[in-house]
């Protein structure tokens, strides 16, 4: 093994003194908008009937996959299931995607079962999500995941790309399912099973709402201030 000339040893040996010092922070949800409440009510909200839900949110681009949505709708092969998009065109490629996707639509034979709605304020947001059977989080990469996570706050299972925070938030056959690749007939056939055993839907669903406790504002404040606390008590790294 060879040696590090001693000036780089040094900076390595700094670089790695830094990197214990880093703790990494999540974003949390707000729970005074997202929290379980009466599907009924919020189908009634939204003048929507007793046909199956699957929802979407998110910005219309490449990145987010809504194209995969579509397409988990058409394999899903039951004619009673529609698809609500909630969310606008964004980026350089956002109009060129709509284009696509409602290309995509026709193509599948899916006109009228896919409903386009803007992008909706917080305290709206949540009852889209309270009226879903299901939510698909087909992302290409995802940071964090924050409609995975809103979801999951509102009780409702999620179906997502396994890629990126959505590896952390969405718990594999105990909260909703993860996909690997964004493949479509997993993510149908998924959704299918929450679709016929409402049974398990809801224990998916309680359970993701008890485990998005751990991500309210509160515990993220919380845990930030454990952070500052603890760097309080720690040796500042001497920089010279």
């Amino acid at each position: 093994m060879c040696k590090l000339p001693g000036r780089v040893e040094s900076v390595s040996r700094a670089l790695r003194q830094i990197t214990r010092c880093i703790d990494s922070r999540i974003p949390g949800v707000d729970t005074a908008f997202f929290s379980p409440g009466d599907r009924r009510g919020a189908r009634n909200a939204l003048g929507w009937g007793d046909k199956p839900l699957l929802l979407f949110v998110g910005r219309i681009q490449p990145l987010k996959g809504v194209d995969v949505a579509v397409q988990t709708l058409a394999a899903l092969k039951r004619s009673d299931a529609e698809l609500m998009v909630v969310g606008g065109a964004s980026g350089t490629f956002g109009t060129s995607e709509t284009s696509h996707v409602q290309r995509l639509i026709v193509d599948l034979g899916l006109t009228g079962r896919v409903h386009f709605v803007e992008p909706q304020p917080h305290h709206l947001l949540s009852t889209y999500y309270r009226a879903a059977d299901v939510v698909l989080v087909p992302s290409r990469s995802e940071s964090f995941g924050l409609v995975a996570l809103e979801a999951a706050a509102c009780g409702i299972p999620v179906v997502a790309s396994a890629v990126g925070g959505l590896l952390n938030l969405v718990e594999h056959e105990r909260t909703g399912y993860v996909v690997k690749n964004r493949d479509v007939e997993t993510f149908a056939g998924y959704t299918r099973r929450l679709l016929d055993d409402p049974i398990s839907s809801l224990s998916m669903g309680t359970h993701a709402a008890q485990r998005a406790k751990n991500y309210s504002w509160a515990s993220t404040a919380s845990s930030v201030i454990g952070v500052y606390d603890a760097l309080e008590a720690r040796q500042l790294v001497a920089c010279s």
